[in-house]
C-alpha cells in the first residue's frame, strides 16, 4: 500500500498551512499585558509610536550644561511645551560637523574626498546649507536632551517650532509633546478572576491512555461499512469541468474516515461506504471562490484499529514504566504541571483584562494606542517573515479582511495600552521602588541571552540614554507581581485557587504563553517520552511572548 507523496498530500499540507496560521492569529490576540515587549532589549527612549519618528531613537553627544538650557510648562492635559535654547557656540559646533560631513559628499578640484577644507565648501556652496543640515540632525538630539532633564514621558512624536538662530547665532525652539498620563485605577487592589481548574480529572488520563493505545493500534480487514476511525483505501478522482485536480487525485490512497483532513463531506461520504461502492458527489471547495469540485471515489478496503490491551504488558512496551498504574500516575503528574501552567497564564492573562476593565476609554491617549498598534504589527510582521509567509497571505488563510484584521489590531492596542497606564498607576499608588540592582540583574539576563559582556552593554544602554526604558519595565512587573500576591483566584466551580500552586518549574506553562492552552493536552503523546516532546517542540516554536 503507497501514500502519495504529492496530489492529495499536498492538499493536506495547504490545510494544515491554513490551521497553523489560523493558530498563530488566535495566539496573536491573546492578552498580553504590562511587562517589556521584549526584555532586556528596551523601548524607544524618546517615547514616540514606532513609525512616525525616530525623535529619542539616537545616542546624544556630549553637550556643555551651560549652552544647552531648557524649561517646561504645561500647555494641555497631556501635553507640554519644552522651550530650548542652544548657545552660539554649541551650535558652531554642530554647524562645523555638518561641513565636515558635506565634505565626503562632494568633490573638490584639489582635494581628495573628504579633506577640503570648510572655507572652500562655503565659497562654492550655499553657506547656509551646512546650517539646515546641522540642525535637521542636531535639533532632535537637544530635545531629547530637553526630554531628559525633565524627565518628560513623551508618547508622541513633537512639533518642532524654530522660534530664533536659523540662519544665525543662537538657536531657540519649541517643543510640544503629548505625555503619558498619570490615572488613578480604583479597584485594582480587589481583583477576582475565574480560572479553568488546575487539576486534571481521571477523564484527561484515560483519554491520554486511550490515544497511547490508538497509535499502537494494529489495523485488520472489517467485513463491514466503514465507520469513523476506520482505514479505507480508496481510488479518488477530484475534478472541476473535467478537468482532474492534482491534488485531490490518487490510487490506492489509505484516509482515515472522520479525520476531516481533506475536506469534511469526503468523512460524510466515506462513513457507511462499503468495499466496491463507487461514490459520486461534489463538495464545496475551501476557497468561496472557486467552483466546487466533483469526486469520485472507489472504496477497495476498509481496515479497523484493534487495540492492545490495557494491561501490564503493554505499558511496558509503550512507556518506560512497569505497570499501567505507574503510566498513569506518571501522566497525571504531566497533565498536571501542564494545567497548572495553563492557570499560570490565565491568571496573567484575566489580570490584564480586569485592569483595563478597570480604565476609561477617555484615559488613554490616541498616540498611545497607535504606539502599541505599531508594535504589534512589527512583531507580528517579524514572526511571519521568520515562517516565509507575508501579511497578505496570513490574511488569505486565516480568511481575514484587511478591516477585520485592522479593528483586532486596534482592540489589542487599546487593551494594551489600558493595562500600561494601570501598571504604571498601581507602582505608582503603591510606592513600588525600582533598586539599581534591579536593573543590573536586567541587563546581566540581557547580556547573558545576547552573548555580551555585561560591563559594556550597561554602558551602551546608558549612552543610547536607554536605562529609564529599562527603570519602566521592571516597574511595570513589580506592579504585576505585587497585583499577582492578592488577587483572589477561583476556578469554575467555585475553588479557590493559590496562584503560588499554579507556578511550575520547569517550561511547561512557558509553551502555553501562547495563549493556546489546550495545546499540549491535545496533543497525541504517544509515550510518556513523547509528552516531554510535545512540550519541548511546543516551547521551542513558539517563542515567549508574555507581557504580563
Amino acid at each position: 500500500m503507497r501514500r502519495p507523496t504529492s496530489g492529495c498530500g499536498r492538499f493536506v499540507r495547504r490545510r494544515e498551512m491554513i490551521r497553523v496560521t489560523a493558530s498563530l492569529a488566535s495566539a496573536r490576540r491573546s492578552v498580553r499585558s504590562g511587562a517589556p515587549t521584549n526584555p532586556g532589549a528596551p523601548t524607544n527612549p524618546g517615547g514616540a509610536a514606532p513609525g512616525e519618528s525616530r525623535w529619542g531613537d539616537r545616542p546624544l553627544p556630549a553637550y556643555n550644561p551651560a549652552l544647552v538650557r531648557s524649561t517646561l510648562e504645561p500647555v494641555d492635559e497631556n501635553k507640554v511645551k519644552l522651550s530650548v535654547e542652544v548657545g552660539e557656540e554649541e551650535v558652531e559646533e554642530a554647524v562645523d560637523r555638518a561641513w565636515k560631513a558635506i565634505a565626503k559628499e562632494v568633490r573638490v578640484p584639489g582635494f581628495r574626498q573628504g579633506k577640503a577644507p570648510r572655507k572652500v565648501l562655503e565659497a562654492r556652496l550655499d553657506p547656509g546649507l551646512a546650517r539646515s543640515e546641522a540642525l535637521r540632525d542636531a535639533v532632535p538630539d537637544y530635545y531629547v536632551k530637553a526630554l531628559r532633564d525633565h524627565d518628560v514621558d513623551a508618547i508622541a512624536a513633537p512639533e518642532i517650532d524654530i522660534t530664533a538662530g536659523e540662519e544665525s547665532g543662537p538657536v531657540a525652539f519649541d517643543a510640544v509633546v503629548e505625555v503619558r498620563p498619570e490615572i488613578d485605577v480604583p479597584g485594582y487592589d480587589s481583583i477576582e478572576v475565574v480560572i479553568p481548574s488546575p487539576e486534571p480529572d481521571e477523564a484527561a488520563v484515560d483519554e491520554q491512555i486511550e490515544r497511547l493505545r490508538s497509535q499502537y493500534a494494529e489495523l485488520e480487514v472489517a467485513d463491514r461499512p466503514a465507520l469513523a476511525g476506520d482505514h479505507v483505501t480508496i481510488d479518488i478522482q477530484g475534478t472541476q469541468d473535467g478537468e482532474p485536480l492534482d491534488g485531490l487525485t490518487a490510487d490506492d490512497y489509505m484516509y482515515e474516515v472522520g479525520a476531516g483532513s481533506i475536506l469534511p463531506e469526503i468523512d460524510h461520504q466515506l462513513s457507511g461506504s462499503k468495499v466496491g461502492d463507487i461514490l459520486v458527489f461534489q463538495a464545496e471547495h475551501p476557497d468561496e471562490d472557486e467552483e466546487p469540485i466533483d469526486f469520485r471515489i472507489l472504496v477497495k478496503e476498509v481496515k479497523e484499529k484493534v487495540l492492545p490491551e490495557l494491561d501490564d504488558e503493554w505499558a511496558a512496551e509503550a512507556s518506560e514504566f512497569e505497570t499501567v498504574e505507574e503510566l498513569k500516575a506518571d501522566l497525571r503528574a504531566r497533565l498536571g504541571r501542564i494545567r497548572r501552567g495553563a492557570g499560570q497564564m490565565a491568571v496573567r492573562e484575566k489580570m490584564g483584562e480586569a485592569l483595563a476593565a478597570l480604565v476609561g476609554d477617555n484615559d488613554v491617549p490616541e498616540a498611545l494606542i497607535q504606539s502599541e498598534m505599531q508594535n504589534r504589527l512589527h512583531e507580528m510582521s517579524h514572526r511571519l517573515g521568520a515562517q516565509g509567509i507575508g501579511l497578505e497571505q496570513y490574511l488569505a488563510a486565516t480568511g481575514n479582511s484587511p478591516e477585520q484584521f485592522k479593528d483586532e489590531l486596534r482592540d489589542a492596542g487599546v487593551l494594551a495600552a489600558k493595562v500600561d497606564l494601570a501598571l504604571r498607576s498601581v507602582a505608582r499608588v503603591e510606592a513600588l521602588e525600582v533598586l539599581e540592582a534591579d536593573i543590573d540583574e536586567e541587563v546581566g539576563h540581557a547580556a547573558s541571552h545576547l552573548g555580551r559582556d555585561v560591563t559594556e552593554l550597561r554602558e551602551e544602554f546608558e549612552h543610547a540614554q536607554q536605562l529609564q526604558a529599562i527603570r519602566s519595565d521592571i516597574s511595570k512587573r513589580k506592579a504585576l507581581d505585587w497585583l499577582l500576591e492578592r488577587v483572589r483566584i477561583v476556578d469554575e466551580e467555585g475553588n479557590v485557587v493559590d496562584y503560588a500552586d499554579l507556578v511550575v518549574e520547569g517550561h511547561e506553562h512557558e509553551a502555553l504563553a501562547t495563549g493556546d492552552e489546550t495545546a499540549d493536552e491535545t496533543a497525541e503523546p504517544g509515550s510518556a517520552e513523547r509528552l516531554d516532546s510535545d512540550e519541548q517542540d511546543t516551547d521551542e516554536n513558539h517563542e515567549q511572548d508574555d507581557q504580563a
